[in-house]
C-alpha cells in the first residue's frame, strides 16, 4: 500500500495511499485542519468523505491506532467461556501436518484435548463436521478446550 507524501505550500501536507479499489487523499492543512478525500481512479475527480479539526481527528487517529482497544491478532483469536474454557480460531498454515487428513485420522480431540466445532471454509461454515470432513489448506478450524487443550492443538497443527 504506497503513500506519496507531497508539500501544498500555504496549505500544509497531502498524503495519497493507493487502495485496492482507488485512492485515499488525506490533506492536512497548516491550521491543523484534515480533510479526507475518496477516488475511485486516479484519473477521476476526488470527492470529500470527511473533514476533521485538528483536535478529533487526534482521537479518531489514537482510536484506530490501537490506544484504548487492542483488537485480538486474527490468526489466533481467543472467547473464554464459562470454567476457563476458550473458543479459539486456527488457521491452517502451509505445510502444516493436518492438511489432507480427516478429522477422524488426524485425531487432534484424543491427541490434545481440543475439539473442532466448525470449520470456516472460504465462504461456507461447516458447522460439528463430521469424522470424514478433510482438513484443507487455509481452513479456520474453530474448536473448545482448557489453555493447555489449545497450546498442544497449536503443536499440532505447527508440526
Amino acid at each position: 500500500m504506497p503513500i506519496t507524501e507531497s508539500d501544498l505550500p500555504g496549505v500544509g501536507k497531502k498524503f495519497e495511499i493507493d487502495l485496492a479499489d482507488g485512492e485515499m487523499i488525506v490533506v492536512i492543512h497548516n491550521t491543523g485542519k484534515r480533510e479526507l478525500f475518496y477516488r475511485p481512479e486516479s484519473n477521476a475527480d476526488s470527492e470529500k468523505v470527511f473533514e476533521f479539526s485538528d483536535d478529533l481527528a487526534r482521537k479518531i487517529g489514537s482510536i484506530i491506532e490501537g490506544a484504548h482497544f487492542q483488537p485480538i491478532e486474527p490468526a489466533t483469536q481467543e472467547t473464554t467461556l464459562p470454567g476457563g474454557i476458550l473458543l479459539e480460531w486456527y488457521e491452517v498454515q502451509p505445510g502444516s501436518s493436518l492438511i489432507g487428513e480427516t478429522l477422524e485420522s488426524a485425531d487432534v480431540g484424543n491427541r490434545s484435548g481440543f475439539t473442532i466445532v466448525a470449520i470456516q471454509r472460504e465462504d461456507t461454515t461447516i458447522d460439528s463436521p463430521p469424522a470424514d470432513t478433510t482438513i484443507q489448506e487455509a481452513d479456520t478450524l474453530i474448536g473448545v478446550g482448557t489453555r493447555e487443550n489449545c497450546e498442544s492443538f497449536e503443536e499440532i497443527l505447527t508440526e
